[in-house]
């Protein structure tokens, strides 16, 4: 019975194993197809996608080739324009080419028969003047010497009339331009000139007071001296009293403070140093604000005001009679006018000629012409290079250097040399006579000469003998020149040559 039952439970297990084994490969072979379904379901899927992908690229791959295609048309189309262009272009090059060699052989041939010609003429020459030496006996040098004088003796009048022609016709229009433009500015500017001299007057109510000023013993005039820096002249001269100095600044600090004692009436050697003083302060405000009315007036702000009070030191300087400070400001509109006809910077025409004289307003205490003291002034204030090369030549100290240097000089002579504003002595107008003479007399041929118009003006006489008309033109140039190099003058210097030949007989 046990034997039995074992081999159905045996049995029965096995059938269950059979039958499980089959369930799972029926659920194994189920879920197979299924996955297989699914399979084949998504390569359908991927299939119409990939179709439906294919379509849309198949058509924007016709859309792009299409418009490649476009642009490949219109870059043929661009490209055989510009190959036309190249084409039109070779075929101008190739035509200039062929111009170009043509007239390159036209020049060349032109060059060799220039080239013969002048082979031919410096043989014809050389041959010319071989005969010439053998025939004459002459040098080249010599042969050339005779020849240009024969020439010129020939040609003479024809060259004399030339130079005359043009000489006048230059000088009349440039004479008329410039006189138009320097009367134009003249006008414009001048100015009441002054004369002053080194000594200064005061006027003093009574005669009892030169005994006060002078004091017991002298005490007073030699206090007044001693602290002006002057030096105080009291004589019969009545109601005068004179006080005489190079310095001008140190004549009117001695004037204010003696006018003011004699108003005040304490005379004495304290009191006199006191009232010096305080006259010292109030000129030095005086030279101030004529320092600052100058800079003013003429348009000129960027100075340093020490400068400016040097400037108004000017105030109380003369040169020939003429007050320094108001031709300086005359001077600077001078400059200024001629720059701007000339076509020159104005602002450095016009500060040149401001600060042209400034070294004058301390030459009585530094040493040095007044040119070179300027310069050191200028450059101590750092002014600008081609101001300081403005002012510099105004004496032809040192040479021009600007057009800026030209015109102070030229409105540094329209200043001093126009009628009234300066005067001079004697002596000055007899040395310039007497060089101008000298000079004139140096040269060979000349019988006299005269100079006239206070030295203006020179006639020299010649020997016809000695002295042709076409010397006598030269002759007068020279001197002209060694006058300009050698004399210092306003204005301009005439010269006259006279040439003259005179024949007398008697009838008997």
């Amino acid at each position: 019975m046990l034997t039995i039952s074992s081999l159905g439970v045996a049995l029965l297990l096995s059938i269950g194993v059979i039958v499980g084994y089959m369930v799972r490969q029926a659920i194994t072979q189920h879920r197979k197809n299924s996955l297989e379904l699914r399979i084949k379901q998504l390569l359908l899927d991927a299939r119409a996608e990939a179709q439906e992908t294919l379509l849309g690229a198949k058509e924007k791959a016709a859309g792009v080739f299409e418009a490649t295609k476009h642009e490949t048309r219109l870059r043929e189309q661009e490209l055989r324009k510009l190959e036309e262009r190249i084409r039109q272009k070779e075929e101008a090059v190739e035509k200039r080419t062929v111009t170009i060699e043509q007239e390159r052989e036209e020049i060349n041939k032109h060059r060799e028969e220039i080239k013969r010609a002048k082979e031919e003429i410096a043989r014809e020459e050389e041959e010319k003047i071989k005969e010439l030496q053998r025939v004459a006996g002459l040098t080249e040098k010599e042969a050339r010497e005779m020849l240009f004088t024969s020439l010129e003796k020939h040609y003479q009048e024809d060259l004399l009339a030339r130079l005359h022609k043009l000489e006048m016709g230059g000088e009349e229009m440039l004479d008329k331009r410039a006189r138009d433009i320097l009367a134009s500015i003249i006008q414009r500017v001048a100015t009441r000139t002054t004369s002053e001299v080194t000594t200064t007057t005061v006027t003093i109510p009574s005669e009892d007071l030169k005994g006060k000023i002078i004091g017991r013993e002298g005490r007073n005039i030699r206090a007044l001296e001693r602290a002006a820096g002057v030096e105080i002249i009291i004589d019969e001269t009545p109601g005068t009293i004179i006080i005489s100095g190079f310095d001008p600044v140190r004549r009117h600090i001695a004037k204010m403070a003696l006018e003011d004692l004699i108003i005040d009436g304490r005379i004495q050697p304290a009191r006199i140093e006191e009232t010096v003083e305080k006259a010292r302060q109030a000129i030095d405000k005086i030279m101030k604000e004529a320092g600052n009315a100058a800079v003013y007036e003429v348009g000129i702000f960027d100075m340093d005001p020490k400068l400016i009070q040097l400037l108004g030191r000017l105030k109380f300087r003369t040169s020939y009679g003429q007050n320094v400070l108001q031709h300086s400001i005359e001077m600077t509109h001078l400059s200024g006018m001629l720059a701007a006809e000339l076509g020159a910077d104005v602002a450095i025409a016009k500060k040149g000629a401001l600060l042209h004289d400034i070294g004058k307003a301390v030459d009585h205490e530094v040493q040095g012409t007044h040119v070179e003291i300027g310069r050191r002034i200028l450059q101590k204030f750092s002014i600008e290079k081609p101001v300081i090369q403005a002012m510099q030549s105004h004496h032809e100290e040192y040479p021009y250097e600007t057009l800026e240097s030209i015109i102070v000089q030229t409105a540094d002579a329209i200043s001093a040399g126009r009628p009234g504003a300066r005067r001079d002595t004697v002596e000055h107008y007899l040395k310039r006579l007497e060089d101008l003479e000298a000079i004139a007399n140096s040269f060979d041929g000349i019988e006299k000469s005269y100079a006239i118009q206070a030295g203006r003006e020179i006639r020299i006489f010649v020997s016809p003998e000695k002295v042709s008309d076409y010397e006598a033109k030269n002759l007068a140039r020279q001197i002209a020149n060694r006058v300009e190099q050698e004399l210092k003058y306003p204005g301009e210097i005439k010269v006259h040559v006279i040439r003259e030949s005179r024949a007398v007989e008697y009838a008997r």
